[in-house]
């Protein structure tokens, strides 16, 4: 049974790399065609300028090939449709969402986008609705995995909120980790495959099938994202993905061990936090700049060297992850 599922996550992986490579093919003289180039923002790192006009919104292709796949999947193989849909449908919200983040940075050439409190009451109002919904219906109800002890926790009413804040945390994190040619893209198809096999272990095939199209659509997409870029994905992809691998670890009940294998996100975004409180309380500057993956490359190391470490971290947290199963 477990040879099988082993089997199913290899198919859906190279299937969706084939769905997300053909897909992003198509998108790029879509995009370089409509002039959805990439705004770079002045106070990043002066390298990065050359990157200024690079097509964006390439998450629409990681988002397709992802959907149809994992869709494809769950009708040819027996699983829950319902979760199935559930995941995806929490997928496509999270990525509309950066999408109308991207096209107003680029329609209405506002470098930040949307404002960060019209993201964050979007995010939370359906973080909220995601967590009721799994409070309700998941196996677990309210009940929370606590890895390895092994326990489970009854988070009552505080399971919500909790779930809620996962989610948002995630979406954001991914969001910040996404600033480098092959970064997120790279870290994210790692992320996927290790629960794509947690799913498989505890027979989770709704998630299993997601996580497996998620972790080919980004290597799909990966092979015109890495150094150096002719695409990236944007807020459109960074967003979805956040929200998407968010969803799926609730669903399987995995909720702790998210910051587990995806310590790399977590390490960025806590690099973002300890920058702005240590400027606001001295002044000056903890790291040269936030997020972390910024700092490494204004150390001196190339942006290959950066990307290429946070990738083995990734591969490392994901192991350790694996142990707590």
């Amino acid at each position: 049974m477990f040879n099988a599922a082993f089997v199913q996550i290899g198919v859906i992986i190279f299937s969706a790399f084939i769905v997300g490579t053909g897909a992003t093919a198509l998108l790029l003289p879509a995009l370089k065609k409509r002039q959805f180039g990439q705004n770079i923002r002045e106070e990043g790192p002066k390298s990065h300028m050359v990157k200024s006009g690079t097509p964006s919104m390439g998450g629409i292709a990681i988002i397709f090939a992802t959907v149809i796949t994992a869709l494809g999947a769950s009708l040819i193989f027996p699983g829950q449709i319902r979760d199935i849909i559930v995941i995806t449908a929490a997928f496509i919200i999270f990525g509309l969402l950066g999408f109308w983040d991207d096209f107003t940075k680029v329609i209405k050439k506002r470098n930040l986008g949307l404002r960060a409190w019209q993201k964050l009451a979007v995010q939370v109002t359906f973080g909220i609705g995601i967590a009721a919904y799994m409070a309700e219906y998941s196996i677990s109800k309210t009940a929370v995995y606590i890895p390895f002890i092994d326990i489970y926790a009854d988070f009552g009413i505080g399971y919500i909120p909790f779930i809620a804040f996962v989610i948002v945390a995630m979406t954001n994190s991914v969001n910040l980790t996404d600033g480098l040619d092959g970064l997120a893209s790279g870290v994210t198809a790692v992320t996927c495959l290790f629960f794509a096999v947690a799913a498989a272990t505890y027979n989770f095939g709704a998630a299993m099938y997601f996580c497996a199209a998620l972790c080919g659509a980004c290597l799909g997409f990966l092979i015109f994202n890495k150094n150096p870029a002719k695409i990236f994905m944007g807020d459109t992809g960074s967003l979805a993905l956040g929200g998407g691998i968010a969803v799926a670890a609730v669903q399987m009940n995995m909720t702790l061990l998210l910051p587990i294998a995806g310590l790399v996100y977590v390490v960025e975004a806590v690099s973002v936090i300890i920058q702005v409180l240590y400027f606001k309380s001295t002044g000056k500057r903890f790291f040269k700049m936030a997020p972390l993956h910024h700092h490494f490359e204004l150390k001196g190391m190339k942006e290959k060297n950066v990307v290429a470490l946070f990738w083995v971290a990734s591969l490392i947290c994901c192991s350790i992850a694996l142990s707590a199963l």
